[in-house]
């Protein structure tokens, strides 16, 4: 009887945020995202020459902008503008982190690499493990509904394999792990949390609707390329989880190359209504785990509301893999769990060593 329980209120209030949003006017999307600080940073100088403006300035040109200061002034910008600097996409990685370790001290312990950090509202953080500017496997997670700063690190309602930050840590841990780093022929490897969009809140119009994904998906195309330049050797996977999934989506058509695979657990749906409307070259995997409650979710997408075909589905055109261990919608991330392995050796480009895999 409990086993039934939490589906049948999961799909009650899926239903619900549904009906509600078929007669709601539609939710304005999110405005443009600026760092705290973005005003004195606008207003400063290096020698005359204007700071680059997040808003106007790619992260390739960030990058050249860096480039061209001197060790003194580049610590002088940390120093002047830490919220900005830390945030900023392009922007060397000992600076970004040098920048968030003041910053986020009161959140997050000493030692760690925070690559964004903005506790304004429910909080965004980004968080690195491993050697980021050398790795050439990178995996980045994209977090979904209900995750903020507070609950990063400890997961929502105390779950923890629903934290961010340890989804992250097993992961890499998995990549790492002799026999398969032996198999990736000892290739150095970096995991990344990406907190770094609003998501929805449980239970409300907005975790049936777009809006969020789509804001997500701008910030993360962003952050994306700014990867791209501080490491153009690595190869990357994205990995969405539940609404993480529909960013993902969102974002498919716009990553950089580098992006080599993209997968999506417990997914709603991402936004197509198959693999070809994502228009990506990269391999596309989902996959949903037994009693994983997004089973009872309905792959529709009708006037706004709603994702399309889940990419779990056959006729989708994703590529499966097989979920032993991760019951549930929370532990596709949980130590020794065939998911677990299997995100790893994505991670790792070895295709070929998925377990389950149908094409």
């Amino acid at each position: 009887m409990g086993g039934i329980t939490k589906p049948v209120r999961m799909l009650a209030a899926m239903g619900a945020a549904m009906a509600l949003m078929l007669v709601a006017p539609p939710q304005e999307a999110a405005v443009a995202h600026e760092p705290a600080g973005i005003a004195a940073w606008r207003a400063d100088s290096v020698h005359g020459r204007p700071l680059p403006d997040p808003a106007t300035t790619s992260p390739s040109q960030v990058a050249t902008f860096f480039a061209g200061l001197s060790p003194d002034e580049r610590a002088g910008l940390v120093d002047r503008h830490p919220r900005v600097v830390g945030n900023l996409d392009g922007a060397p990685l000992d600076l970004r982190y040098a920048a968030n370790l003041g910053v986020a001290t009161s959140a997050m312990s000493v030692g760690r690499q925070v690559l964004a950090f903005d506790p304004r509202g429910d909080g965004e953080v980004v968080e690195v493990l491993g050697d980021l500017a050398t790795a050439r496997r990178v995996a980045v997670i994209v977090p979904g509904v209900d995750n903020t700063l507070a609950r990063f690190d400890r997961g929502l309602g105390g779950v923890r394999d629903r934290a961010p930050a340890v989804q992250a840590r097993h992961l890499y841990r998995e990549m790492i792990d002799g026999e398969r780093g032996s198999r990736a022929g000892g290739q150095p490897v970096a995991v990344i949390a990406w907190l770094g969009y609003d998501t929805p809140e449980g239970f409300s119009p907005s975790m049936v609707r777009s809006e969020r994904a789509l804001d997500g998906a701008n910030r993360f195309v962003r952050f994306m390329r700014g990867i791209e330049v501080v490491n153009p050797e690595a190869r990357v996977t994205v990995i969405g989880h539940s609404y993480g999934s529909v960013v993902a989506g969102y974002a498919a058509s716009r990553l950089p190359s580098d992006v080599t695979d993209i997968v999506a657990i417990g997914s709603p749906g991402m936004g197509v209504a198959n693999r070809d409307g994502l228009h990506t070259s990269a391999r596309v995997w989902a996959a949903r785990a037994d009693g994983d409650w997004m089973r009872w979710v309905p792959g529709v997408q009708v006037l706004g509301v709603g994702f399309g075909m889940k990419p779990d589905d056959p006729s989708f055109g994703a590529r499966s893999f097989s979920t032993v261990g991760a019951d549930g919608h929370d532990r596709y991330f949980a130590e020794g769990t065939e998911a677990l392995r299997n995100l790893a050796r994505v991670g790792l480009g070895e295709p070929e060593l998925v377990s389950g895999e149908l094409v």
